[in-house]
Formats: structure tokens, C-alpha cells, sequence
């Protein structure tokens, strides 16, 4: 049966992920017509108009974390596999559950009032994050009311340094552990048994090697509130938004994608439901 239920979801992924090449393209054709300045911290050009006066509420909006970072393309660190990966994660999403998503990506400033609007927020490459005072603030507030946090794609001890010591600043105390595989947020939506680790699109076409610099082992970790509620996800030596991004390739392995969707639906559903 879990050999059926198996083949079952990656016959649904192969059939959104056919209808990603034109939202590839769509992503590619946005990104070009916007433009894209140097700076620092949040690119505005990105900010969706749709957001502040849609056709209709939407139960969900994929929400990235558009952060200060440094040295790392242009600055904007936050935006790596933007906007395509939201999209077309979006795509599945939409297809794999019965929840009412929003087509569109959703980037905000962790200064933005509006961020305790959204229950799910998403951060990348945090190994370059360089968050100002506010910005600390604002992302405290938000985890401390209830926000829930997926963090990913970033590699090695190094990147994993910084981003500790970020999170000391905003959650100061708040250790940092290992999530057991017996959580809820692993079996909420669908049962992910073991923790794989997910190549940049370089690496999955090329067969291998799936770590980076020396990320050689992939871990998920968690913070808790003082409660035992789950604020923050770590996905670390791992990258679930290249698999998203990619899942169209049809080089780039089905496994990863499978098991990327798999756990970026549970992030949600859990988000949701918690």
C-alpha cells in the first residue's frame, strides 16, 4: 500500500510539474521586466499590487522573508530561486491539497506591519542574513504571536555560524534542536520518514555530489516556544527551493522533487493548522 500511495503522488507531481515550463517562462519573462536595482535589503520593484487589493481573500499566500543580507548577489540574498520557485511550488500546492493558495509570490519586509497577516513565512540562504535592529524586532514579534518560520538552502558550518548567531539576537536563550522524526509536522499531510538531503540543480542533474561546501550531512532542525510550540523549521546542508524550481527538468532527479513538495506541503498544512 505505501509502495501504491507512493507512485500514486509522483504520478500527481508529473502531472503539475507539466504544466511548470510556462510558468518557468512567465517567471523568467517577470523577472526580466521588472528590473532589478542594488541594494541592501528589500527589492519594492517585487512587491505583488495584487496583494493590496485583490479580486477576493485567499486562504493562503506563500510569503518569503525579504531580509537585509550581504555580500551575496547584489545583496539581495533573500531572493535566490525567486520568483520561479514560489510559483511553481505554488503550482503543486494547488494541485497536490484542496487548499485555496494564491497564484503569486509574496515577498515582505520583516519591518511590514502587514507580516502578522500570514501564518507561514519563508527564508533563504540565511548564511548571508544581516538583519538591522528593526528587522530583529520585527521578526521577534512575529514568532513570538504565533508565526511559523521555514528556513532552507543554506550549507555548511560557516553559513550555519551566522545564521546562529542572527537568531541569538532575535530569539536570544531559544535553543536550537534536532526535530525528531515523529513530530506531527512530518506525517500532518504526508509521512516523510527520512530526512533526505536536496542538490542544487547543478549537482542533481550531474548525478551527485548532493552537499556543499561542507554541508556534507543534511539535518532539520527546530525552535520552540517556551510552550513547546514550534516557531521555526531549519532545513540546513539542504535545498527544497531548487527542487521546486527545477522540478520541470526532466533531468533534475524525480526523487528530490517528490520529496521537496512533500515537505513544503507539510510546512504548510502544519502552519495552517497550528
Amino acid at each position: 500500500m505505501r509502495h501504491m500511495k507512493s507512485r500514486r503522488f509522483a504520478a500527481v507531481l508529473v502531472l503539475a510539474i507539466a504544466g511548470l515550463a510556462s510558468a518557468a517562462l512567465e517567471s523568467e519573462q517577470f523577472g526580466s521586466r521588472r528590473g532589478r536595482r542594488r541594494g541592501r535589503g528589500f527589492d519594492r520593484e517585487y512587491r505583488i499590487p495584487s496583494l493590496s487589493n485583490p479580486a477576493r481573500p485567499r486562504e493562503f499566500y506563500f510569503t518569503r522573508a525579504a531580509y537585509t543580507g550581504y555580500g551575496f548577489r547584489n545583496f539581495r540574498s533573500w531572493s535566490v530561486d525567486f520568483p520561479k520557485a514560489d510559483r511553481q511550488f505554488l503550482i503543486g500546492v494547488r494541485r497536490l491539497t484542496n487548499l485555496d493558495a494564491f497564484e503569486l509570490e509574496n515577498p515582505v519586509q520583516l519591518t511590514d506591519p502587514n507580516l502578522g497577516r500570514f501564518p507561514f513565512v519563508y527564508a533563504v540562504e540565511v548564511g548571508y542574513m544581516a538583519l538591522t535592529d528593526a528587522e530583529v524586532l520585527g521578526l521577534r514579534r512575529y514568532l513570538l504571536a504565533g508565526g511559523f518560520l521555514v528556513i532552507d538552502d543554506f550549507w555548511g558550518t560557516f553559513e550555519w555560524e551566522n545564521f546562529r548567531l542572527e537568531f541569538e539576537r532575535i530569539l536570544p536563550g531559544r535553543p536550537i534542536v534536532d526535530l525528531p522524526l515523529d513530530h506531527p509536522l512530518l506525517s500532518c499531510f504526508y509521512n516523510v520518514k527520512e530526512i533526505l538531503q536536496v542538490p542544487n540543480v547543478g549537482n542533481g542533474i550531474a548525478g551527485g555530489p548532493t552537499w556543499e561546501k561542507d554541508g556534507y550531512s543534511p539535518a532539520l532542525r527546530a525552535i520552540f516556544d517556551d510552550k513547546g510550540r514550534l516557531m521555526v523549521v531549519i532545513n540546513w546542508n539542504t535545498d527544497l527551493g531548487d527542487a521546486w524550481e527545477w522540478a520541470e527538468n526532466p533531468y533534475y532527479p524525480l526523487k528530490f522533487s517528490t520529496y521537496a513538495y512533500q515537505m513544503g506541503v507539510n510546512f504548510i498544512i502544519y502552519a495552517m493548522s497550528h
